[in-house]
Formats: structure tokens, sequence, C-alpha cells
């Protein structure tokens, strides 16, 4: 029987993304604080995936976001998208991108923010 590539690829893909989950999910078990991962993008205005969370749209590609909050942490999981952090508002300043399955606590204070193709 003759499978498309594109479908051994999906697989592939949807294989690496269950075993990442899985991986962190394991590390993740033990630190102090952080949500369960769950799909999507959140930034958090505590440290450790604390505080008031905000969820980000990954569909947003390219916009620059001021949230009335800065940001302490970020728990992104997504196959296709990343968050791009920046010290200043208006994606101003030092930036730190996320990747496409993260669970961090940023470099600084994060006062904006940009969804991009992983």
């Amino acid at each position: 029987m003759f499978i498309p590539r594109r479908k051994i690829r999906s697989a592939a893909a949807a294989a690496t993304m269950a075993a990442a989950l899985i991986g962190i999910g394991a590390g993740a078990a033990g630190a102090a604080g952080w949500p369960p991962l769950q799909e999507g993008g959140h930034l958090y205005v505590g440290s450790n995936g604390t505080g008031t969370v905000m969820v980000v749209d990954l569909d947003d590609l390219g916009t620059c976001h001021t949230p009335s909050k800065a940001s302490l942490s970020v728990q992104i999981v997504s196959g296709s998208s990343s968050v791009v952090v920046y010290s200043g508002a208006g994606c101003t300043g030092a930036s730190w991108a996320s990747g496409s399955l993260a669970q961090s606590n940023l470099p600084w204070a994060a006062l904006s923010y940009r969804v991009v193709p992983a």
C-alpha cells in the first residue's frame, strides 16, 4: 500500500510534538507554580506562570501588542508560532524569542510582544 509523503510528514510531526509535550510536562511537574501545559500562548504577570494570565492569539502574526500589565513569564505550546517579547512598549527595546514550545521566566519585565512564525 502506498502512503503519500505528506501523510508521513504529518504523522511524524504529530509524534514529535506529542513526545516534546510529554517531555516538557514531565520536567515541569516539579516546577513550583507552573500551571499545566495547555495548547496556545499565555503570558503571565508573575514569575513561574503565576498571576494574571493574558491569552496570546497565535494566529495574529506580526501585530505589536502592548498590554496594560508587564509580563514576567510565558508558556507557548504551538507547532507553528512563537512569541517575541520586548522590554519596551510598542515592540521596542531588547527582545527575547520564546520558540514554539516553551515555558519560561522572562529575562526582564516584557512590556510588549509580537507573534511570529516558528
